[in-house]
């Protein structure tokens, strides 16, 4: 595995650097995105950062979302890519990133927190945090960059959003000291925390209380699963991204020990989200379906119908955890 110090290097040597952000981007690969394109730009170098979708409303009091384009637009010597365990999570950027392995003249970097990373690029540093968005903050500081505001507060998006602001069992210490050093420069916490993580429409309230009003309980009402189905998307007029934060609530109820959000994608196609107290290890569930992520917190896709599903899931959890 690559170091910091090395990528740092590879980063100053660049003359344009492109970087690229997983599907469906959430605060994390944003705020770790915008951040080091903010670092690589006061060195002067060619830097954008580039999502196949846009970029979630509640994630755009950052003025620095407004760089955040659809398409790469630099045909840029490096290509960088944050908080992605897997290649096929960057979308339709994937080809653009697959295109760039080992062809001469262009440089891959993968800059990730994931157990479940695959080491897909030329250089890859992959170290489990609460967030990247703590590994990002050492590579700036490694390349010789003083964080300003801009970068506090995008890197303080990315550690408050996937630490469940500052609230999951694998914040350490070093999150907080990731965290005091992004508000010594400049980063506003509270600014963050209110409007990524505390904060939603009327719509989006009707439809959580819906959700959650129609919790189904499995394996003796240890695991708790949340369905979002796109009818209920479009009865409130919300996008996918609304339903950050819905697979979080099982695990406040008392004896729950996984909880799992599934959101219809299409007919017969779900996207699972789990979340695990700790006696289940959720990354080894997700990687069974072709997913991953955290041993707390992982991912994957699943196909057929929700009945089916959910005894996959049932059997996928006992498999990994016994009678819980």
């Amino acid at each position: 595995m690559s170091t910091i110090e090395e990528i740092a290097k590879v980063l100053n040597n660049s003359k344009s650097v492109t970087i690229f952000t997983h599907v469906r981007p959430d605060g994390d690969t944003l705020g770790c995105a915008v951040a080091l394109r903010r670092a690589l730009s006061l060195k002067g170098i060619a830097a954008e950062a580039v999502n196949e979708g846009p970029v979630p409303e509640r994630f755009c009091f950052l003025e620095e979302m407004k760089e955040v384009s659809r398409t790469p637009r630099l045909d840029a010597e490096t290509l960088v890519a944050v908080d992605t365990s897997d290649i096929s999570r960057l979308g339709r950027h994937e080809e653009i990133f697959r295109a760039a392995l080992g062809k001469r003249g262009k440089v891959t970097v993968n800059f990730d927190h994931h157990i479940s990373n695959t080491r897909y690029a030329q250089y890859n540093f992959v170290r489990e945090r609460a967030s990247n968005a703590e590994n990002v903050l050492e590579l700036i500081e490694a390349m010789g960059v003083t964080l300003d505001k801009e970068i506090s507060d995008a890197l303080l998006l990315g550690m408050c959003t996937d630490s469940g602001s500052f609230s999951h069992a694998d914040v350490s210490g070093d999150t907080f000291r990731a965290a005091a050093k992004a508000a010594d420069g400049g980063g506003d916490i509270h600014t963050v925390y209110v409007e990524s993580m505390n904060r939603r429409s009327k719509a989006r309230a009707q439809m959580y209380a819906e959700v959650v009003s129609k919790l189904r309980f499995l394996s003796d009402d240890t695991v708790a699963v949340a369905l979002v189905t796109d009818e209920l998307l479009k009865k409130y007029a919300l996008d996918q991204d609304a339903t950050e934060g819905i697979v979080d609530f099982g695990l406040s109820i008392d004896g729950v020990e996984v909880s799992i959000c599934l959101l219809e994608v299409r007919k017969g196609q779900y996207k699972v989200s789990f979340r695990s107290k700790g006696k289940v290890d959720v990354n080894a569930v997700a990687r069974m379906y072709g997913g991953g992520g955290h041993v707390l917190a992982s991912g994957c896709m699943l196909f057929g119908d929700l009945e089916e599903i959910c005894d996959k899931l049932r059997y996928a959890i006992w498999q990994h955890a016994g009678d819980l």
